[in-house]
């Protein structure tokens, strides 16, 4: 079996060839754009998130679940949040992993992966069926984006820009952001939604 290890981080590649090249054959990419082409002859590949400068690990996962016969694709990184949960499972990762995990649990989730079963650390399982039952809570996808948005210190007037939406629908947004965190303001909302594992 084949593997395609992505992570900007030569260290971290390093460890994870140490505990994978066990039991698989791997390859390694730096980079989302470096991993798309190397992707279509591999059985799985091991997706970190955060890829510094360029496309991110959900793109990337979304460009390579858009390959012709594409691989499966299991995120292993640091973040948690919601909002990096459900974009990954959006774009088509089939597993998400966090890089405490064991490498025994790590090999294994490989082989889940591979035969097309889902993997998810308990954390993130949690996370999910927490949002499934309390969806009148629930932030939606923009209104998640939005906040992080909101979280990074933009304006309502940046956030339509780089949205490519109105301010108004942006104040829209806010006002069931604002209502489902039960907070009045953007400084309380942002500290709502960090506290819950919405946004980053």
């Amino acid at each position: 079996m084949r593997v395609l290890l992505v992570d900007d981080h030569p260290i971290m590649r390093s460890g994870l060839r140490s505990v994978l090249g066990t039991a698989f054959e791997v390859i390694e990419a730096a980079s989302g754009e470096a991993a798309v082409p190397l992707a279509s002859d591999v059985d799985v590949v091991l997706m970190d998130l955060q890829l510094g400068p360029g496309i991110d690990g959900a793109e990337a996962t979304r460009r390579i679940r858009a390959l012709p016969d594409p691989p499966a694709v299991l995120v292993l990184t640091t973040y948690d949040s919601e909002a990096d949960i459900l974009s990954a499972i959006a774009a088509g990762a089939l597993g998400y992993l966090l890089k405490d995990a064991e490498p025994a649990e790590l090999v294994a989730a490989v082989r889940a992966a591979a035969a097309g079963e889902t993997v998810l650390a308990p954390a993130v399982a949690t996370r999910l069926v927490g949002r499934v039952r309390r969806p009148a809570q629930t932030l939606t996808a923009r209104e998640t984006e939005i906040l992080q948005q909101v979280a990074a210190g933009r304006t309502n007037q940046a956030i339509a820009k780089l949205l490519f939406i109105s301010e108004a629908t942006v104040k829209s947004h806010l006002v069931q952001v604002f209502a489902k965190l039960d907070v009045d303001n953007r400084t309380a909302a942002t500290v709502e939604g960090r506290r819950r594992g919405l946004i980053r």
